[in-house]
């Protein structure tokens, strides 16, 4: 059976661990920040904390807090029909909506959380887009207030708690791997 799994979380939270452990068990994974890197090099505009935090707030000004959900729709739904998905990184409550609406029960939404001072060691000390600790909280207020990013961690399906080890990380995934295998299998 088929599965399309969204990771969410706060920056920091450990979403990419979970989607490159997806990825590496057959998953195509599709990023979505990775259209904000992509729209912003097209533009010319060079990738800073605050160069992103303008051009994300523009872009959904713009096009609508959904706009990364539709620019990757094709894209989603034609890796969704040839397998198993992992979306890494919705953004917006609006762009969860959208992709609510497309995939309906079929879209499985997993919420990586941790403790913020924890999130802002991890950020502070990672080799790619490490941040300080006002960056992360400032992009934190950001996200919630403009983008409506709490709604879909609130919403979420499942929930991995990633203060431990990546032992427990990984023992958690695939108890909700499980979880989606056995509900989709009695429907």
């Amino acid at each position: 059976m088929k599965k399309l799994i969204a990771i969410i979380g706060m920056a920091g939270s450990g979403k990419g661990i979970a989607t490159d452990y997806l990825e590496k068990k057959g998953f195509t994974k599709i990023y979505f920040g990775g259209v904000i890197y992509d729209k912003m090099k097209e533009a010319g505009i060079s990738i800073t904390p605050d160069s992103q935090k303008k051009f994300r707030e523009e872009i959904r000004k713009k096009h609508g807090p959904g706009v990364i959900a539709y620019f990757l729709l094709d894209k989603i739904t034609k890796a969704y029909e040839e397998g198993n998905c992992v979306l890494d990184g919705i953004y917006s409550w609006d762009e969860l909506l959208i992709l609510k609406e497309k995939f309906q029960d079929s879209l499985k939404v997993i919420s990586i959380c941790c403790d913020k001072e924890l999130r802002y060691h991890r950020i502070a000390n990672r080799v790619e887009r490490p941040f300080t600790k006002e960056e992360v909280i400032k992009r934190d207020i950001s996200e919630i207030e403009n983008m409506a990013k709490g709604g879909p961690i609130a919403y979420a399906d499942y929930y991995i708690l990633n203060n431990t080890t990546i032992e427990d990380y990984y023992q958690r995934l695939e108890e909700i791997l499980e979880i989606i295998e056995k509900q989709e299998g009695e429907k």
